[in-house]
């Protein structure tokens, strides 16, 4: 039985994200019984009707808000109590409240705060004038003698004028406390306010890749989240300012709608002194409140943006189990070389130096045909740093003049891989490599596969978002772990070869029980079965249940180990083999005998039609890599600086990262090139991410160059 705020809680959810209340309560309870979000939503779809990962996941993310926001209510309700403040309709306030802003403005009133103006008056017993201020009553006395009332010299409160602007400095606090203008203040500044920009003096006749901002305006509900978000870059590197700029006598306007109840009170330009003076506070206060909200907003859409990114760059085309050459391109330092095998072991590693200074071209040549013909690459993949261009044409070019034309040479994006070379992953995967080896060893494994390589690196080098750089905190971190264990969980995990950093992220598994698992499997052999995992130790019934489906044994007994079939369906797998008076392994493949099965024989209360689906789905491809097919993109040979490219030229390229504006394509000169969103189609395009994605192969032509800020306009040709 759950609480009433757990329930509240519930009914939260399913409000804010308008779904049904039983899946949200079901998919609730799933989570807190600690069920994980893969499992849930792959293998319990009869408890959550169906939801996906992306809504599973935003049920996860409004239940730790709503989880945080409940404890800070009891905070504030046990201060509130402890001042004997706390009255039946506040707590019901309260309790309703579903905006971590809305509480702390219930809240604000009682909160501890320092001394003030308004505090000093009510020490001097100033409450009272403070209180005629605000209800303007019929005065009993004469304004004089009201005010003489409360002159006390030995409270400090010496003349009446003094009396009176104490009282109007307590009118002042409880205006700009008051919940409810505060409330409608920040409703006015999310509708009308206009955020402007303008260039800090010393950066007027210089450009920058803020220009733009050098003079600008625009509502700040229309902005997006780009610009917020380039605005904030641009204010930090103290290149612009901002502000934003609201009609403050609307405002006022407002408050003395609420505040001034007689025109013809005694006091009435004390009260209009308060109103004005609370406006401005306001103003200041929820101006920032307002621009760090818009900020958190844009945050957020820019995570999206940048888990969209992860997520294709994550799912790209794996070479496969291909023996690969890995090239880490220099000049000075010379290019480093290494073979890996069809599993991704490390085979061998040469230095060649084909570039200026040294200019060895004969001796690279041989040592790369050396190790070419030697471990009989099938693929050559070159890092896309320094020196890329000029060691990705000295490759291709010896391949044609030998007749090797047919071993692919494409190019493999460096972002992260030094950041690896130079992590302790690397070192004790690789004690006696320099990092440059093992940054060649790791662009060959992100050609073979580029998820189980990709995932030992902080998604943020990775360098596919939107100004990530500048996001930090939680949501951010959960938000991109999470893209990678959907990924993982996705494509699954062959147990018996996986790192132990691409076993973390199988959902229930965890670094801890991942480093057990590969100790388990260093010191006891290949995994012969999903079940030998319970051998694991600290590995329970509950981490076995949520990690099993997502993991596959190639040469195990049962072919259904090598399946997203969960084990505790493979009961129903063997009735419809008994039934159909065969075994299991028969029907594996078995596309004729699976397309006779009755689904509806075979449903139970635990396994509903859509477990059912999910299985025979299963059975007709068991292991089948979801990922796209491998394709290379070849450059053109002509092209390799930005100061080759000319207006209206065609290229092929790939797409390296996609934003809300736009999306970044390599067509190898060193220099991404943007197709802007409304490039990118001849039909209206509202998100890039509908039409592209991170990884695409696409044709482009060259609108603009502008190699002094290297900056590359390009336009999508649809085949």
């Amino acid at each position: 039985m759950y609480s009433a705020s757990k329930t509240r809680i519930m009914d939260f959810i399913a409000e804010d994200l308008s779904l049904g209340r039983e899946p949200v309560h079901n998919t609730v309870r799933l989570i807190l019984e600690g069920g994980t979000v893969p499992f849930i939503a792959r293998y319990r779809k009869e408890r959550t009707g169906g939801l996906d990962e992306t809504v599973i996941r935003g049920i996860q993310e409004k239940l730790l808000y709503y989880s945080e926001l409940e404890k800070r209510k009891e905070t504030v309700v046990r201060t509130i109590d402890s001042q004997e403040k706390l009255t039946p309709g506040l707590a019901e306030k309260i309790s309703a409240c579903r905006e971590k802003q809305e509480l702390e403005d219930i809240y604000l009133p009682f909160k501890p705060k320092r001394v003030t103006k308004a505090t000093r008056a009510r020490e001097k017993g100033l409450d009272g004038l403070a209180y005629i201020l605000l209800k303007q009553p019929r005065l009993e006395k004469s304004p004089e003698e009201t005010l003489l009332m409360y002159v006390d010299p030995e409270k400090d409160v010496h003349t009446p004028e003094e009396a009176l602007e104490g009282a109007t400095d307590i009118l002042v606090e409880a205006i700009v406390e008051n919940t409810d203008i505060r409330g409608w203040t920040r409703d006015y500044f999310m509708k009308k306010a206009v955020i402007s920009t303008r260039a800090k003096e010393e950066w007027k006749d210089r450009k920058s890749k803020f220009d733009m901002y050098y003079s600008f305006k625009e509502y700040l509900k229309d902005a997006p989240a780009h610009r917020l978000l380039a605005i904030r870059r641009g204010s930090k590197e103290e290149v612009i300012s901002w502000d934003l700029e609201v009609r403050k006598e609307e405002i006022i306007d407002h408050i003395r709608s609420v505040f001034i109840r007689d025109r013809h009170f005694p006091f009435i330009e004390a009260v209009e002194k308060a109103v004005k003076s609370a406006c401005v506070k306001l103003t200041v206060s929820i101006k920032f409140d307002i621009f760090f909200k818009r900020m958190e907003e844009a945050e957020k859409e820019a995570i999206k943006v940048f888990s969209k990114n992860l997520r294709n760059l994550l799912l790209e085309p794996p070479a496969g189990h291909k023996v690969i050459m890995g090239i880490d391109p220099g000049f000075r330092t010379g290019c480093k070389v290494a073979v890996i095998d069809k599993y991704g072991n490390f085979l061998e590693f040469s230095a060649i130096y084909p570039h200026e200074p040294a200019g060895d071209t004969i001796g690279a040549a041989k040592a790369l045909l050396g190790l070419l013909k030697k471990h009989e690459v099938e693929l050559v993949a070159v890092g896309n740093g320094t020196a890329s261009r000029e060691t990705y044409e000295f490759t291709r070019n010896l391949l044609e003049k030998q007749g090797l034309s047919g071993i692919p040479v494409t190019y493999v994006s460096e972002a992260g891989a030094s950041v690896y070379s130079a992590s302790e992953k690397a070192a004790e995967e690789f004690p006696q490599l320099d990092v440059t080896v093992r940054g060649a060893i790791s662009i060959a494994r992100r050609l073979q596969d580029p998820l189980s390589e990709l995932v030992k690196i902080d998604p943020r080098s990775i360098g596919v978002g939107q100004y990530q750089h500048d996001i930090v905190g939680l949501y951010l971190e959960r938000s991109l772990k999470g893209v990678v264990e959907s990924c993982v969980n996705f494509v699954g995990v062959e147990l018996n070869t996986a790192s132990r950093e691409l076993l973390s992220y199988v959902a229930g598994i965890g670094p801890s029980l991942a480093g057990k698992i590969v100790e388990y499997r260093e010191k006891n052999g290949p995994f012969p079965s999903r079940g030998e995992l319970l051998e694991v130790p600290s590995l329970g019934e509950k981490a076995f249940q949520q990690s099993a489906g997502f993991l596959r044994i190639r040469n195990s007994g049962n072919p259904l180990d090598n399946s997203a079939i969960h084990p505790e369906r493979y009961g129903i797998v063997e009735r419809m083999a008994g039934d159909h008076g065969t075994g299991v392994g028969d029907i594996v493949g078995n596309t004729a005998v699976l397309a006779g099965i009755d689904k509806n024989r075979y449903v139970t209360a635990e396994a509903g039609l859509p477990t059912i689906e999910d299985i025979l789905e299963e059975l007709k491809k068991p292991g089948l890599d979801p990922r796209k097919k491998f394709v290379n993109v070849r450059f053109r040979k002509d092209i390799q600086e930005i100061t080759d490219l000319k207006e209206d030229m065609r290229l092929f390229g790939k797409i390296t990262n996609v934003t809300d504006f736009g999306a970044f394509v390599d067509i190898g000169v060193h220099q991404d090139g943007l197709i802007h969103i409304s490039r990118l189609s001849r039909d209206y395009v509202k998100d890039p991410h509908d039409v592209v994605s991170a990884g695409d192969v696409v044709r482009v032509k060259v609108l603009s160059v502008d190699p002094e800020l290297k900056r590359i306009s390009l336009e999508r040709i649809s085949r």
